[in-house]
């Protein structure tokens, strides 16, 4: 009631028992534990879809509430964490539920991500690979920062392979400049062509912290995520940076850009 007469009874009325398990000031966004299904409208009976995380493959029950990815222990995959990563094997342990396939002790000493820039090299010639690769820069401008339709701070999780794409999962930790897709904190998808990751640009490793300045295009709008490619930034995180990418937001916001 104080709201409302605050606005000069215009509003600040705040929706009360939200039905189908949604929730917020306007009943507008769905509940802790459940994601919303983007083909309905948020009025829908079923709009709300449960997060239905294994119990056993993910860490926790609560799950991205936009793309319902729940977040995944090491060398666990799928949406719901319900089966083991490529080059992993299911165990009986429950705190470790997939384990990784022993191989010949040679092949064994490298990374598994080195493995699998080996497997793609050979359909990949140095001579495909661009000379100048956006990734390689070590500088940030405020002209850099502008000319790119998003800025962000991930954490990369797990990969799995999806035709010519790698599918990262990654933890958005901060997000400097949205972009068309209105991209929000929390796990979501980031795809790279195996063609791209194969010539180091960008280069994607797991368990790493980046910070990545991209372009949309076509292809963002068909994934159900973050599409990258050697024309992106992307860099490995460094503490001092997010100063300077919110001194970016403040300039941006004073129409500097």
């Amino acid at each position: 009631m104080e709201l409302y007469k605050l606005s000069g009874r215009k509003s600040g009325g705040v929706c009360l028992k939200c039905r189908h398990n949604t929730d917020g000031r306007y009943c507008h966004y769905c509940k802790e534990g459940y994601y919303r299904d983007q083909s309905k409208p948020i009025t829908h009976r079923k709009v709300c879809k449960a997060c239905d995380c294994h119990p056993i493959g993910s860490l926790g029950s609560i799950c991205n509430q936009t793309t319902g990815q729940c977040p995944c222990k090491d060398g666990v995959t799928g949406l719901t964490c319900n089966r083991c990563s490529l080059g992993y094997q299911q165990s009986r342990s429950p705190v470790a539920p997939c384990i990784r396939i022993k191989e010949h002790p040679r092949i064994t000493s490298q990374p598994q991500e080195q493995r699998d820039e080996a497997a793609a090299s050979s359909q990949t010639t140095d001579g495909d690979c661009p000379r100048n690769c956006a990734g390689s820069t070590r500088k940030i401008s405020q002209n850099k920062y502008c000319k790119k339709d998003y800025v962000l701070h991930a954490h990369v999780l797990s990969r799995e392979m999806e035709d010519e794409w790698v599918k990262f999962t990654v933890n958005i930790v901060t997000v400097y400049k949205r972009g068309e897709q209105r991209i929000r904190r929390g796990n979501t998808f980031l795809y790279v062509r195996q063609r791209d990751l194969t010539c180091k640009c960008p280069k994607i490793r797991l368990r790493h912290r980046y910070l990545i300045l991209g372009d949309e295009d076509d292809s963002s709008s068909k994934r159900d995520g973050i599409v990258v490619d050697n024309k992106s930034i992307v860099l490995k995180w460094r503490d001092e940076w997010d100063m300077r990418m919110r001194k970016f937001q403040r300039e941006q916001r004073r129409d500097e850009c």
